[in-house]
């Protein structure tokens, strides 16, 4: 058993009354996005050569937030690995707003009707903590999906990006913050280890905390504008993941070189 995770059950669980009218409060204030539209494209590079990729998740994949995906973290991450590898990547988006990994599985992955892709970049974690799902039911949950993408998919690169930072959320309490952004920390630790068990799978595990993204990207922005609502992903927060996600892929040489390799 995750000792973090039975002490802090331990101590939340006499908090609970509190969290829930916390949380409704904040569901009260916080308004309904909806998802972005336009869920495939193409960023066009300065080759013929070409990468495909799928993206799946919850909310921040399905792009709440902002009006379109080429705006969300999809079209910016696509765009930033067009540029870097100077090829055309295709792109497709699989995701839905409130989805745990165990109804990814369930639910959208029966969906996908490609045949064949090359990279497939997964984003969730931050409705598994919300719903209190343990490390020992994330950890077979998470191994299920990939699985189920395996068997679809079998020599697609699969990387799980960064855990959503809870802790950074304005909108939430600092009682919500700490309970639930610790969880999601610790459904992160699961994470990596599973894949390290796991052949062409990768989880980018660096933290996202603002002040670290402002500092190393050269960012100058205000801490609300990186929240489009409170809780979801700004226009700029997309970005700014995007081209995270696609600096560490191509800083990964294991990755990069599968990627060399797809376009040769």
């Amino acid at each position: 058993m995750n000792i973090r995770y039975f002490l802090g059950s331990i101590l939340i669980i006499p908090l609970l009354p509190l969290m829930y009218i916390q949380g409704k409060s904040i569901r009260s204030k916080v308004p309904t996005l909806p998802e972005a539209k336009g869920n495939q494209g193409i960023s066009f590079g300065t080759s013929e050569k070409r990468l495909r990729v799928l993206a799946i998740g919850e909310s921040t994949i399905a792009g709440v937030g902002v009006k379109t995906h080429q705006e969300g973290f999809t079209g910016s991450f696509a765009n930033e690995l067009a540029l870097k590898l100077e090829s055309n990547i295709h792109w497709k988006v699989y995701a839905k707003s409130g989805y745990t990994a165990e109804k990814v599985t369930e639910r959208i992955i029966p969906k996908i009707n490609e045949i064949d892709t090359d990279i497939i970049v997964i984003g969730l974690g931050g409705n598994d903590a919300f719903t209190l799902n343990s490390p020992k039911k994330w950890r077979s949950q998470i191994q299920e999906l990939i699985y189920q993408l395996r068997l679809k998919f079998k020599n697609a690169i699969i990387i799980f990006a960064n855990m959503p930072p809870i802790k950074e959320f304005p909108a939430f309490t600092p009682l919500i913050k700490a309970t639930i952004g610790n969880l999601v920390e610790i459904l992160g630790d699961e994470l990596d280890d599973i894949v390290n068990d796991q052949e062409n799978v990768y989880y980018y595990s660096r933290k996202i905390t603002l002040n670290n993204w402002t500092k190393r990207l050269n960012i100058k922005a205000k801490p609300a504008e990186f929240f489009s609502d409170g809780v979801h992903p700004s226009k700029l927060t997309y970005q700014t993941w995007a081209k995270d996600m696609v600096n560490f892929i191509l800083g990964e040489k294991e990755i990069k070189s599968s990627i060399k390799h797809k376009l040769s």
